[in-house]
């Protein structure tokens, strides 16, 4: 199996920052795209920002310019740096990763992390 440990968030006021992790392990072969998205109450699950192999990124236009997105191939370990924190951002935050394992049919699937809660206070 394959799991995803998320680590860093927290509440902080308005214009703050906040740096999330999320570490995977388990029977990992590759891991195709790694990334972050967010849930807000009453509100559907959006994407905030993935990076994929070869190092391309996609940050959501909502926090483009403040959030960043990075990765440590060899730890598979995904990082997302968030800077002038807004309340709108309020949200569970999810960390994602494409992987394909060492067992099986070598198909890649989507493993989720826990969540994490990030608030920001006005």
């Amino acid at each position: 199996q394959v799991q995803l440990v998320e680590s860093g968030g927290g509440l902080v006021q308005a214009g703050g920052s906040l740096r999330l992790s999320c570490a995977a392990s388990g029977r990992i072969l590759s891991i195709n795209a790694m990334g972050w998205y967010r849930q807000a109450p009453g509100k559907r699950r959006e994407l905030v920002a993935q990076i994929v192999s070869g190092g391309r990124t996609d940050i959501a236009d909502s926090v483009k310019g403040r959030f960043a997105i990075s990765r440590d191939n060899a730890k598979n370990t995904v990082f997302l740096q968030m800077n002038s924190l807004k309340p709108e951002d309020t949200a569970v935050y999810y960390c994602y990763a494409e992987v394909v394992r060492t067992t099986g049919l070598r198909i890649p699937r989507d493993y989720w992390g826990q969540g994490t809660q990030v608030t920001v206070s006005s």
